[in-house]
């Protein structure tokens, strides 16, 4: 078990999150997991807000730290794209976490991911890919579409089959 105090709340925050969901994330939860007094949390953060952003944070740096293809501008794109659904599909609770703005305060680390997807996307079109559109809206769009399948899965909207498909048809779209 970790030895600094505000990283095992945060590490007990993540683990519970990822075993029953959001709304299981209280103070009081994560201070039992974490096996410290019910009012530790508030010595190390201003509140639930904060310990859920840190926790946030952690998923925010997971999913920066997808692997993509070293060649290739489109194909650097393409498994992004396909990296970021993954990454819901294998962290249900943390994705829905990471974009719940009335539960933590991300703006900076949204506005990181939208600017490496941004670049994901010029660097595309530098290589013929579109490239008479606005680089901002084209990536907003295709982040829309990806963000959109991806809750419609964890909804129960879309099956698993069915969001591969529908995956695969979305990046043909955008991308051929």
């Amino acid at each position: 078990m970790d030895s600094d105090p505000r990283r095992r709340l945060i590490s007990s925050a993540v683990a519970l999150l990822a075993d029953e969901g959001v709304e299981a994330v209280t103070l009081r939860r994560i201070a039992r997991a974490a096996g410290v007094s019910h009012g530790a949390p508030l010595r190390h953060f201003t509140g639930r807000a904060e310990l859920l952003s840190a926790v946030a944070s952690e998923g925010f740096a997971e999913l920066a730290e997808a692997e993509l293809p070293s060649r290739g501008a489109r194909a650097r794109l393409l498994a992004a794209c396909r990296s970021y659904v993954e990454f819901a599909q294998r962290n249900p609770a943390m994705f829905e976490l990471m974009f719940r703005h009335d539960l933590i305060d991300t703006a900076e680390l949204d506005q990181a991911v939208f600017a490496r997807f941004t670049k994901l996307v010029t660097d595309a079109q530098a290589a013929g890919w579109r490239a008479g559109t606005d680089p901002r809206a084209l990536a907003a769009s295709l982040w829309a579409a990806l963000h959109g399948l991806a809750e419609l899965w964890l909804w129960g909207g879309l099956a698993d089959r069915d969001l591969l498909m529908t995956l695969d048809l979305t990046l043909s779209a955008y991308l051929d």
